[in-house]
């Protein structure tokens, strides 16, 4: 499967999960996810129910994360926009946080979530992180949930990620891991990106 492909099929699959929560999904969604990776229950009270439905992160990265106030923070594959309404509330009224991500459908729920929320330091933008709409050297900290293995143009990504970061700024990421290599046609399944 070429790039084009690869890419189209994860948008795909995001999607679906931002419109059909309950629906059957290759990776795991939801309140009962969020908190098997650690958010707790007294936290996702707090939080929209659409931005927890959707929620497909590996980690929970906005809280474990160092950020301060009055920072400016880049939520890249922000999904259905949990993890950035939780850092808005981390960078306090001067803060500011940007949630991008590559699937109209999930940038449209995080709007409704993060107006829900109350929130007005969250700018959610429709963009592929290959070509983030961000000023160079703009961000102080940028939370990276559970995307990298799903880019096919990975090096793409981190050079971008790496020109929108202020010199010594931070990148607090999570990933899944494999602890053996996949058999050749586990690599070829389109079930095994998510795995």
């Amino acid at each position: 499967m070429d790039i084009k492909a690869k890419r189209a099929a994860v948008r795909d699959a995001y999607s679906l999960a931002a419109r059909r929560p309950k629906g059957s999904h290759p990776f795991p969604v939801g309140r009962r996810f969020a908190k098997s990776v650690g958010y707790p229950v007294a936290l996702l009270k707090t939080i929209p129910k659409r931005a927890i439905e959707s929620f497909s992160g590996v980690s929970n990265v906005s809280l474990l994360s160092d950020i301060q106030e009055v920072t400016t923070v880049l939520d890249l594959g922000c999904g259905a926009g949990m993890d950035a309404i939780v850092a808005s509330r981390r960078v306090g009224p001067r803060g500011r946080v940007v949630a991008v991500d590559f699937s109209s459908d999930m940038a449209l729920k995080a709007r409704q979530a993060v107006d829900e929320s109350g929130a007005d330091n969250i700018d959610v933008v429709v963009s592929g992180g290959e070509h983030l709409p961000l000023e160079t050297g703009s961000v102080d900290l940028a939370l990276v949930n559970g995307i990298f293995n799903l880019n096919p143009e990975r090096e793409k990504l981190f050079y971008e990620l790496a020109r929108v970061m202020k010199h010594g700024g931070t990148v607090w990421s999570a990933e899944i891991i494999l602890k053996d290599p996949l058999t050749e046609a586990h690599r070829q399944s389109e079930a095994a990106w998510f795995a």
